[in-house]
């Protein structure tokens, strides 16, 4: 006959500790969004037409874009971030939930905006590109 695993009491304390302490964590990045929406939008927008991973005509409609969705993040339910992030989520190992949610956005619906041109790149390099201005803007 089979087995069944039951963690002991202290193995469910810490798997809790451990929970919790990542919601907490992924829900004080969302709340900082709120104070950092105009420059984190206008980096991300910059750096992905830098690297030329998205090409436009109007870099303002895509930084606001951008905004909207980083607006939109900080009111969403936590079903709606894990299903708009689930198909990325095996991108890298420890994803962020902010780098991955814009990449989402990026990948699924800027691609369709009437002045994005194309987007170019792998879906990892545009979440290393948006990721690298989250960690700059909002881990200060």
């Amino acid at each position: 006959m089979a087995r069944s695993f039951r963690p002991s009491d202290r193995e469910s304390k810490l798997l809790s500790r451990i929970e919790s302490s990542q919601e907490r964590a992924r829900q004080f990045a969302i709340g900082q969004i709120k104070r950092v929406v105009e420059p984190l939008s206008g980096a991300i927008t910059m750096k992905l037409i830098e690297e030329k991973l998205l090409v436009t005509t109007s870099k303002e409609q895509i930084e606001e874009q951008i905004a909207s969705s980083l607006q939109k993040l900080t009111r969403a339910e936590d079903f709606d971030i894990d299903y708009q992030t689930s198909p990325y989520r095996k991108i890298v190992p420890r994803p962020n939930t902010i780098s991955l949610y814009l990449t989402a956005f990026v990948v699924e619906q800027l691609i369709n905006h009437r002045s994005i041109d194309d987007i170019y790149g792998s879906d990892k390099e545009i979440y290393t590109c948006i990721n690298r201005q989250v960690a700059k803007i909002i881990h200060r």
